[in-house]
């Protein structure tokens, strides 16, 4: 099964959409295989990270944002604003695919874990998020 997952962001930051990929492994029938996820844009990516102390979350983004900071001189691709290469160079820092194992028809992913997209730019938007179950 192959299906198109939207994941709205409201701002720059992590957003979990561990409950949604759960629900497309349900409708899919799939009990044992694997969830192969790919996020469709070149400025936004997707983690497994913890979801149980969101202070993970806000030192992940502080982390990130201080590692490659907005306006920096050097940037040459700026033409959507101060953002731009930022979101560009986060995402090749991060991951743009997923594969997660699946066993019992749920996702393996540990007690603390979810999976999210973390949207790099500021303004919001919709990311599609290709999901491949087998």
């Amino acid at each position: 099964m192959v299906k198109l997952l939207t994941v709205k962001t409201g701002h720059q930051g992590l957003f979990e959409f561990t409950r949604q990929l759960q629900q497309l492994l349900d409708h899919s029938g799939v009990t044992e295989g694997l969830c192969t996820l790919l996020i469709q844009h070149t400025s936004a990516s997707l983690i497994i990270q913890e979801n149980a102390d969101p202070s993970a979350k806000h030192d992940l983004e502080s982390w990130l944002n201080r590692l490659v900071p907005e306006r920096d001189s050097l940037y040459t691709h700026t033409l959507e604003g101060d953002d731009d290469m930022p979101a560009h160079i986060k995402s090749v820092l991060t991951n743009p695919s997923l594969s997660i194992p699946v066993l019992n028809g749920q996702l393996c992913l540990g007690t603390w874990q979810g999976v999210y997209c973390w949207e790099h730019r500021h303004c919001s938007s919709s990311r599609q998020i290709a999901v491949h179950i087998d």
